[in-house]
Order: C-alpha cells, then sequence, then structure tokens
C-alpha cells in the first residue's frame, strides 16, 4: 500500500507540473483540527517544552542517525558551509522540500553554523503537528518546530516567536516551495513568507538547495534511495533603503536566481 501510494503521489506531482501548480500539496493528508495557542509553546519558555524538546531531539537524532547507519538517507558532498558560518546572528534557512528527512539533513550539515547547544527550528504545516501518532508526534510537535496554524491567535503567537528567537540569534528553516514533493529535484516558485520574515526582522536568508543522485540502495517502498548533495549559497541581505515588500520580492528572486544555478550546473541542463 505505501509503494502505491507513492506511485499515485508521483503521478499528482506530473500533473500538478503541467497545471503549473507548484506549490499544491500533493500527500494525502487528513483533514485536521486547528492548533490552539496553549497547545504550543514557541519559544520553549516552560519547564515541560524543556524537557519534551530534549526528549524529542534525542530520539530524533537516535531515529535519523540510524536512518544513514542502514543507508536509508544518504548525505554524500556538503558544499558552500562557509556561507552559512559567516551568519552569526539569527538568520531564516531556506531550503527545497523533497522528503520527511531533509529537515535532518539540514539540521546535520548546518550544524558548524549554529551555537553551541542549539537546534535548528522548523517551520511545518499544521497537520504534521496534529496528525502523527507514536515517536513520531513527539519529534513533530516537540523538535524544535514552528507549527502554523490556521487559528488566528496561534498564528499570533507565532509571529511574535518568530521574531524573539531571530532576536536571540536562531536559525529557522523555512520552505519557501511551500509542499513537499517527493524526491522532485527541480526548484519551485518561491511563496514569499520566508523572505518577509528576513525582511521585517532584519536578518538574513541562508538558501540551501539540495540535490540527488539514485543510489544502488532501494528504500521500503522499493525506489531508490537519493544520494545527497548539499549546497549552501552566499547569505542574501535586505536591503535598508527598501520597504519590507520590495525586498521581499527582491530576496525571492535572489535566492530563486541561486537555486536555479545549482540546479543548471549539477545536472547540467537548463530548468
Amino acid at each position: 500500500m505505501a509503494r502505491e501510494d507513492r506511485l499515485r503521489v508521483l503521478a499528482r506531482i506530473k500533473e500538478y507540473e503541467a497545471q503549473g501548480r507548484f506549490n499544491d500539496d500533493v500527500e494525502e493528508d487528513a483533514p485536521c483540527a486547528p492548533i490552539k495557542p496553549d497547545e504550543v509553546d514557541y519559544t520553549i519558555k516552560k519547564l515541560s517544552s524543556k524537557f519534551l524538546t530534549k526528549t524529542a531531539n534525542l530520539l530524533g537524532v537516535a531515529f535519523f542517525e540510524n536512518m544513514i547507519r542502514k543507508k536509508k538517507l544518504i548525505i554524500k558532498e556538503v558544499h558552500g558551509i562557509e556561507n552559512a558560518t559567516a551568519v552569526k546572528g539569527g538568520a531564516i534557512v531556506t531550503s527545497n522540500h523533497f522528503h520527511l528527512s531533509d529537515n535532518y539533513v539540514v539540521f546535520k550539515t548546518i550544524k558548524p553554523a549554529l551555537k553551541k547547544r542549539h537546534y535548528l527550528y522548523k517551520v511545518i504545516k499544521e497537520s504534521n503537528y496534529t496528525n502523527f501518532t507514536g515517536p513520531v508526534r513527539l519529534m513533530m510537535r516537540h523538535g524544535n518546530t514552528m507549527p502554523l496554524s490556521s487559528n488566528y491567535s496561534t498564528m499570533c503567537d507565532f509571529f511574535k516567536g518568530m521574531q524573539t528567537l531571530l532576536e536571540r540569534g536562531e536559525k529557522i528553516l523555512i520552505y519557501p516551495e511551500q509542499a513537499m514533493w517527493f524526491n522532485y529535484r527541480k526548484p519551485r516558485p518561491m511563496k514569499p513568507g520566508a523572505f518577509k520574515f528576513a525582511a521585517k526582522y532584519n536578518v538574513p536568508v541562508i538558501p540551501v538547495f539540495i540535490c540527488m543522485k539514485d543510489s544502488d540502495v532501494l528504500d521500503d517502498d522499493g525506489f531508490p534511495v537519493q544520494e545527497l548533495y548539499v549546497h549552501y549559497l552566499p547569505a542574501i541581505y535586505p536591503d535598508s533603503s527598501l520597504s519590507v515588500n520590495e525586498n521581499t520580492k527582491q530576496m525571492a528572486d535572489r535566492n530563486h536566481e541561486l537555486w536555479v544555478s545549482v540546479y543548471e550546473q549539477f545536472y547540467g541542463e537548463k530548468l
């Protein structure tokens, strides 16, 4: 059944690509209830949140490192990490989104740019926070995640948390393509949110583009595990002479240009 699900997702990706629906969700997510404000501690202030976060991160590291040992997750090369380490304060990190494990790939490879004992924060969609069960639920709810919500009050807390985290020097991963497209290799159009946060809170964007090659290892559904080539690109800074909206567009356009350049160089073809 899992393989059939993947095949349906791949067929939907092909259909949406032809229709230009690059930011639409291709996964079959169940409906979810809105996240209420008292369900999320965005800046991990409560003692219970600190304990659960530590537990979730230990579990997450063990889970993904086990995948690496079994070659179910293959990080082949990392390029340009100096572009990330050059950014000392808070920053928005952008990455293409093609697999549930790509957030760990970014976390593992960006560690040299994080403060001691700091973790990468990740913005996630509402259903990822609410719909999972068991250990995955713990990781999704407490692994330094920042869920979006359809509840207005919760989103007010989200925005406040975003500002607080960036001011204290945290790195926050946002997927500007929005939806996850399984093993999709091309850069997709950008949604403005990540760049609006960077412009509003006057922090840089660190673009990350992950390229892939088929390995000779098959995953549990019979698809080739991808060898991942992680590219950290020069940080994009807001221009103080421009408005938030002008910076948002300029930074998004530059991010897309950098991704396209890496794509074309790595795969040897025009987008």
